[in-house]
């Protein structure tokens, strides 16, 4: 018994130790493309959550054999219209035709476009580009991937690894080495919640939106879209139409965007 309580233990470490070692694999590719990520987003409105997703589920971060062969991070096939180099891959089939980049932001500049020029994706930039969901639901109906799970994927990545503030640095303005947007939350002391990354550290809730284009409110137990438009001074109406919200449901700790008037 002693002996199969070790296995199992030895066996939970080797597990734990694989977790930890994919994990700071993914965040050390987050690292080196998220500004890529918002540089592209602000050029063509593609989300920045939604692109690093992607790389990080078509690459395996980074370590799959295509992107090793030919810094393609999007899976991009040849199709009829591409004239660069190329490489061969198994995909749906064997030997499929996939394109070549030089670089990596080469890759990152063609599946910006890709999706930006092609009409079968028209339908994703009518989507709120803060609506990662949206997005991820609309690439799979839109035909981008063959993988049934492909948005629940996408969408785990985005919230396991925080890749939404990307996005919001994306709608304000700043690279991910910047001041991102600020964040905060209701308190009964009317003060950002601590361990928010901030553009200042202002005492108050009306200081901080003074300091920045607009906040993301995290929202807390009890909370609703009426309190929320209250405290800002602004219409619900307004903070529906700003997050394509769908109903005045909502959750604790989902964001909201507040846009300064």
């Amino acid at each position: 018994m002693k002996k199969q309580v070790l296995t199992f233990l030895f066996s939970l470490a080797l597990a734990q130790a694989s977790f930890a070692q994919s994990s700071s694999v993914v965040r050390d590719y987050i690292a080196r493309f998220r500004d890529v990520a918002i540089a592209e987003m602000q050029r063509t409105g593609v989300p920045a959550a939604i692109t690093l997703a992607q790389g990080i589920l078509e690459t395996e971060a980074g370590k799959s054999d295509l992107v090793q062969r030919s810094n393609n991070h999007f899976g991009i096939k040849c199709k009829s219209d591409w004239k660069g180099e190329t490489v061969s891959h198994d995909d749906d089939a064997r030997g499929e035709c996939f394109r070549k980049y030089n670089d990596p932001v080469e890759s990152y500049k063609d599946h910006s476009d890709f999706l930006k020029n092609r009409p079968n994706y028209v339908s994703l930039f009518k989507i709120n580009p803060a609506d990662y969901e949206g997005w991820a639901y609309g690439l799979k109906k839109a035909g981008y991937a063959t993988n049934p799970k492909y948005p629940q994927i996408l969408i785990r990545l985005i919230k396991e690894y925080d890749l939404q503030q990307y996005t919001m640095m994306g709608l304000n303005g700043k690279p991910a080495t910047d001041a991102p947007v600020v964040t905060v939350a209701s308190t009964q002391s009317n003060e950002a919640k601590a361990g928010d990354t901030m553009l200042a550290k202002p005492a108050s809730v009306e200081a901080t939106y003074a300091a920045a284009a607009y906040i993301v409110h995290n929202v807390l137990p009890r909370e609703t879209l009426y309190s929320i438009a209250k405290k800002y001074a602004v219409s619900v109406e307004e903070i529906m139409q700003w997050n394509n919200l769908p109903s005045q449901d909502l959750k604790v700790g989902q964001q909201i965007r507040i846009n300064k008037k």
